[in-house]
């Protein structure tokens, strides 16, 4: 399997040619040149794999120029009960008849952004080892992906991790998990504006091919294909976890910001899985749904601050690969698009035949929620299911619930533990959520942190620094 650009500009590269990186030289998005497809019967085969089993199967057609018995040998290192707590991995747990929980937040920072992120970061000291050469990665992260990214690249041979987040705008949990990494290949920017700013900041670097090949720059946002191929395996795990008879459809609701992690449930889909829906559940930040609902895709000026706030995020990056699909995968389309969005902030799809294929050919729906929302459904939570929920999964559930047809079976995907959001927890429940093991003192920790001017120039000249010291 080959990979190109949805822009066009890229020459077709292997699997651990663009692994390590984040926009094609074009300022494109990396996709497989097609998509493998699996029958229903081989689904049926799957039925009794182990974790580790089935992540290989979809993950080896993906990874063509990696011998299998490595891969094996990195997924089976991966995705262990010491590393997420069981063998099941993502354990899918039956709210009511048809309605399930699929279960994403057991690795080691208890956000779904470890199964993939610990399985890059084997993949990169791999492809490293192979080459021997260095990586330079810089990220930026709402929440989540910074300490999923650090934990799963913390005192990797070659690698060093530049990871940008606004500066006091995540949970006192999430940024104790980031900022009290004292390993020497980690550093922590905090730079002075939203995620979306840091974002750009990230953008800006990678455009910057002189930049990025001198000083070795490679991504771990959820641009990176290797982290959209390996969320892919779960929402196969999930299918066949609820299905009683294989080829019956399974929908699924997902709480997204920046389209990657429902970016892997359309790929699942193209592959063949037998989804119904594929349910975008948004904050206030809106913009997704404004677009499944109105063909209108509008970024907004800057993001409003919530209490879900690792989806506060006003442009989807990984939209765009979607969008290459929905446009037949059309470069010259989609780059006029793109042109379309840079120069006026937005294009609309509302009066083309694209905006009818999205619901009838590809199946998305979505649906948004409020604080007040989230406060609820959390209650509703507790007291219908008995299960405690954080602000992201609140969302989810709350748009699940609201969005359910009768008869669909729905699968909506956990985000995080609630251990990370505690206020708002408190502020539902009147109760602090419990702790898992090991981070009871996590808060108090000393942290170490940069405060970092909204300027990629600053950060570039950081990160040079830092290299050569």
């Amino acid at each position: 399997m080959q990979y190109i650009s949805t822009r066009g500009g890229m020459p077709p590269k292997s699997f651990t040619d663009i692994l390590l990186g984040g926009l094609a030289p074009d300022g494109g998005l990396v996709v497989p040149d097609r998509y493998p497809t699996i029958d229903l019967a081989t689904l049926e085969g799957w039925r009794g794999h182990t974790y580790p089993q089935l992540a290989f199967e979809i993950i080896s057609r993906f990874a063509t120029d990696i011998p299998a018995a490595d891969l094996g040998r990195i997924i089976d290192c991966t995705y262990t009960r010491q590393a997420f707590g069981s063998d099941d991995i993502t354990p899918i747990t039956e709210l009511e008849p048809g309605l399930h929980l699929l279960g994403l937040s057991n690795g080691p920072t208890l956000a779904f952004k470890d199964v993939a992120m610990q399985l890059l970061g084997n993949l990169f000291e791999y492809v490293l080892e192979q080459r021997g050469e260095q990586i330079n990665i810089i990220g930026a992260t709402s929440g989540d992906t910074g300490s999923a990214a650090e934990y799963a690249m913390r005192g990797k041979h070659g690698v060093r991790v530049f990871m940008l987040s606004p500066h006091g705008k995540m949970s006192p949990f999430q940024r104790a998990q980031m900022f009290s990494l004292t390993d020497s290949n980690i550093y922590n920017l905090a730079v002075e504006g939203m995620f979306d700013d840091c974002q750009d900041i990230v953008k800006t670097i990678s455009a910057d091919a002189g930049f990025k090949s001198r000083y070795k720059i490679g991504a771990v946002n959820s641009i990176n294909w290797g982290r959209v191929v390996a969320q892919v395996v779960y929402y196969f795990r999930a299918y066949l976890a609820v299905v009683k008879r294989i080829g019956d459809k399974v929908s699924f609701v997902v709480p997204s910001g920046n389209f990657g992690n429902i970016c892997a449930g359309h790929i699942a889909r193209q592959m063949g899985l037998p989804i119904g829906r594929l349910i975008v559940a948004t904050n206030e930040n809106d913009v997704l749904d404004e677009f499944f609902r109105t063909g209108h895709y509008k970024v907004r000026q800057e993001a409003k601050p919530t209490s879900s706030p690792s989806m506060d995020i006003s442009k989807a990056s990984n939209l765009e690969r979607f969008i290459f699909d929905l446009v037949g995968r059309d470069a010259n389309e989609l780059a006029r698009l793109w042109r379309e969005l840079d120069q006026t902030g937005g294009f609309d799809l509302s009066q083309t035949h694209y905006f009818d294929k999205m619901d009838e050919h590809y199946g998305f729906d979505s649906g948004r929620s409020t604080h007040e929302d989230r406060i609820n459904t959390i209650q509703l939570a507790k007291q219908r299911f008995g299960i405690v929920i954080d602000p992201h999964t609140a969302d989810g559930v709350k748009v699940a619930l609201e969005r359910r047809q009768a008869g669909e079976t729905v699968v909506c995907l956990e985000t995080a533990l609630p251990v990370k959001f505690e206020s708002t927890i408190i502020e539902a429940l009147g109760e602090a959520p419990p702790r898992p093991a090991g981070f009871d003192t996590l808060e108090s920790q000393p942290q170490r942190f940069t405060q970092m001017p909204n300027d990629a120039e600053a950060v570039k000249q950081f990160v040079v620094n830092a290299i050569n010291a």
